[in-house]
């Protein structure tokens, strides 16, 4: 089965009673979503540990959910805040090197990133992924974008704000 937001919404009012039976059954649902969620964000032998991080961070924020609102896209925001702090820790480990004896296996996570985020840039605009990339992957300031791509810096401001915004939308949706 695969479950619909209202019935989620509803499985997790009743979780919030109490209803051992239907925290179970949310649980179940949502760990499916969420293997699917991260099925095309991140390598398969890493989901695993991403859901059920996803599923703890789920179970602490129980009481703040409020019934009254769609449940998929609090869980999907709960998803994409674990994501991320997901790929954080891939770049970190990256930027910390190991020793020589695991230089084969270092890169893996960099490389599983990067094509993450290729694949996600190319749902964008060419002009949009790429001052994206430039400011908020590479570091350089709007001015510097700017010059780099040759768009105004007010015009690059808008291509990050609109890219991170279809970007969200698109990650919200699934």
């Amino acid at each position: 089965m695969i479950a619909d937001d209202a019935t989620m919404a509803r499985l997790m009012a009743m979780s919030q009673g109490g209803d051992r039976q239907a925290y179970a059954t949310l649980l179940t649902e949502c760990e499916k979503w969420l293997r699917r969620f991260y099925a095309r964000r991140i390598v398969p032998h890493q989901i695993d540990d991403l859901v059920q991080d996803t599923l703890l961070s789920l179970h602490r924020k129980l009481a703040s959910y409020d019934p009254e609102r769609p449940f998929l896209p609090w869980l999907a925001a709960i998803a994409r805040y674990r994501w991320v702090d997901h790929l954080r820790k891939v770049y970190k480990a990256d930027e910390t090197g190991f020793d020589d004896s695991f230089a084969a296996d270092s890169a893996e996570p960099a490389i599983v990133a990067r094509i993450s985020l290729d694949r996600m840039f190319s749902y964008l605009p060419p002009a949009q992924a790429r001052v994206i990339e430039l400011v908020k992957i590479e570091g350089l300031s709007i001015s510097e974008a700017s010059h780099a791509c040759g768009q105004s810096e007010s015009l690059v401001k808008v291509n990050i704000h609109r890219g991170l915004k279809k970007l969200a939308a698109m990650i919200e949706k699934e």
